[in-house]
């Protein structure tokens, strides 16, 4: 029996596996790089270890480290999460080596599986079907796609088109892939556009019982990482259904598997081909607990325990939608910085990784939590989905919630018209619909709701007259206004047809023509913004200061960082000539390259920074001359 199981990763994963040990009496471990020290993961175990240091190399890809933690924390047992060493077989042998219990695949199944190259021979072998591989140094077709043999999660990816990109890219593919997986094979496969990605959950115990529990459509994806998840997909075929299930149990039973997997498959139509075999834990997996009705941790540990499964999985039940929440803007560039709220309402399931105060470093991934409906229908989940995603308080960093409510609210998606596409230019998406317009005038409500609630807030810290009102005079000479970088309200005298029913900091409630909306309004030492809440959605205002300190003025056409990051390379010298769309530099951030182009054509007037400079968010990198006509 394991009586103190250590979990050798972070956040979201390491709590979700915590919530099950505490269901079963298992003590838990976590560990954690300083810039973890205060995550809820570390804090939340009942014992903790710090891996000294921030980078994954050096803490949560350090086996001899986590090695000595369960020695040091006295764990009988390692559950490895996904993502780091989860499906590093010389890890889960050095976990059974030192006598531990390890909750995962046999080492020998996860390397018949680490590399994908070896891994399309066996699944041929199995019966499986597979796309063919192409020759690197000179493929017969495009557009293709170059894969990273190791690991997964998009990293070690790109998409050819011709034949002129194929070297820059591959290289590409193969220094994230280094820098990920620590494993810089690639191999290349012919693009099979426009197609789903559907996956199979197996889950095999140690007596020869292998379980599908049905398929998962994870099509919706930015960058090759999956955005919005659900369970069952809605637009394949009975017929195609069962033969993904056999093909992934037939997958599963090649390679001696023990425990929990996913296949993954594309599927065009009655087209069906192997991708990879996850041997771990998936992000997803929320899903089909959700509607299979079962904790897939507890069944981690129980067939790690040597339990023996039922003869067969339960029935399906009804439909979940999961949809990953990432702090990353519109571009999809992860954000860092401290989340002040993190509060998301609703008849969901919310596993996370932060929590209201956490702060986003530069050095994992930028996944905040995962959101996840359930309903008797796919329409029911749906709904409680976007009825969620809206009235979440997200507040000090952007996120991708906007983008999410879109798809689980665009047609295209409601009618299950996905695919690996969906996110592309010219894909299923819809253009985004106009809002449902408010009632005329109602677009300045939430800069007027916040304009009131700083005004009750003076007063409320007024120490002379507090039982004034705000910017009373004997005889006014002008309104009282409000100004903010994104609108310039006034609120005394209030707009034609607007009521004040309260008013206060942190609430302000306003009618206008008989509707009344209740906007919630927050703000935070060292943040200067205002955000407001209501139904109307969410909006972030930046007060202009009265007395605007002096500010410093880059150059006309520098080049700023987006994010922290390491500067993975320099592509040009001070006084090459560079055009529109050229990369200039590529910056490493949260394990992944990140391009920075040349916004216009001009020479490069001044490189400010070198190979592997560490740089924080809006540092100048280079500035770039433009040409003039």
């Amino acid at each position: 029996m394991i009586t103190r199981l250590l979990v050798a990763n972070r956040g979201e994963i390491a709590r979700r596996v915590f919530r099950t040990c505490r269901s079963l009496g298992v003590s838990t471990v976590a560990v954690f790089s300083d810039a973890d020290s205060g995550a809820p993961h570390a804090r939340e175990a009942d014992l903790a270890v710090r891996l000294p240091g921030a980078h994954p190399a050096e803490t949560y890809l350090a086996v001899d480290r986590i090695i000595e933690a369960c020695r040091v924390s006295g764990a009988d047992a390692v559950h490895p999460g996904y993502g780091f060493l989860s499906e590093n077989a010389a890890f889960a042998r050095a976990v059974l080596d030192a006598g531990l219990t390890w909750v995962g695949p046999p080492p020998e199944a996860i390397e018949a599986m680490g590399s994908k190259i070896a891994a399309k021979r066996l699944m041929v072998e199995a019966g499986v079907p597979v796309l063919p591989s192409l020759d690197l140094a000179a493929p017969d077709e495009f557009p293709l796609l170059v894969k990273a043999s190791a690991g997964g999660g998009g990293r070690g990816m790109r998409i050819v088109r011709h034949a002129g990109e194929l070297a820059a890219e591959v290289e590409s593919a193969r220094r994230e892939a280094e820098a990920a997986f620590g494993d810089g094979a690639v191999f290349a496969e012919p693009l099979l556009e426009a197609a789903r990605h559907v996956e199979v959950q197996v889950l095999a115990d140690g007596h020869g019982t292998v379980w599908a529990l049905g398929e998962r459509e994870c099509s919706v994806q930015r960058r090759h990482q999956k955005v919005v998840e659900e369970c069952p997909s809605p637009g394949i075929s009975e017929r195609t259904r069962e033969l993904l299930c056999a093909a992934a149990v037939r997958a599963a039973r090649r390679i001696g598997y023990v425990g929990a997997g996913t296949v993954e498959f594309l599927v065009k139509g009655e087209r069906v081909a192997f991708l990879e075999m996850n041997t771990r834990l998936q992000v997803e997996h929320p899903v089909t607990e959700l509607v299979f009705g079962v904790d897939l941790v507890r069944l981690q540990l129980e067939v790690a325990e040597g339990a023996a499964l039922p003869s067969g999985p339960p029935a399906p039940r009804g439909h979940a939608i999961e949809a990953r929440l990432y702090a990353e803007d519109a571009a999809y560039v992860p954000q860092t910085g401290v989340l002040r709220r993190f509060e998301v309402p609703g008849d969901v399931r919310v596993d996370s990784g932060v929590e209201s105060g956490s702060r986003v470093s530069p050095h994992y991934d930028a996944m905040l939590a995962k959101i996840v409906a359930y309903g008797a229908t796919r329409a029911e989940a749906a709904r409680k989905l976007a009825a969620s995603l809206r009235g979440a308080r997200l507040h000090g960093l952007t996120t991708n919630r906007d983008l999410l409510l879109e798809i689980v609210t665009d047609q295209a998606f409601l009618a299950g018209e996905t695919n690996t596409a969906f996110l592309s230019p010219g894909g299923p998406l819809s253009p985004p619909s106009p809002p449902s317009s408010p009632p005329s005038g109602d677009s300045g409500l939430p800069a007027l709701a916040a304009a009131l609630a700083m005004a009750a807030g003076r007063r409320r810290e007024a120490t002379v007259l507090a039982g004034l009102p705000g910017g009373w005079r004997n005889v006014r000479s002008q309104p009282a206004r409000a100004r903010f970088e994104e609108a310039d309200v006034v609120y005394d005298p209030l707009p034609a047809g607007v009521t004040v029913v309260s008013a206060r900091p942190e609430e302000v409630v306003l009618e206008r023509d008989g509707l009344r909306r209740t906007f919630q309004v927050a703000r935070y030492d060292g943040d200067e913004r205002v955000y407001v809440d209501s139904s109307m959605g969410a909006a972030v205002l930046t007060p202009v200061p009265r007395l605007p300190e002096p500010v410093e003025h880059v150059a006309p056409g520098s080049l700023l960082a987006p994010m922290p990051g390491s500067v993975l390379r320099v592509e040009v010298a001070e006084g090459d000539t560079v055009a529109r769309g050229q990369p200039v530099l590529v910056l490493e951030a949260m394990k992944m390259e990140h391009r920075i182009a040349a916004p216009a054509g001009g020479v490069v007037s001044d490189v400010r920074v070198e190979k592997g400079q560490q740089v924080e968010a809006g540092a100048v990198l280079a500035i770039i001359q433009e040409e003039t006509t």
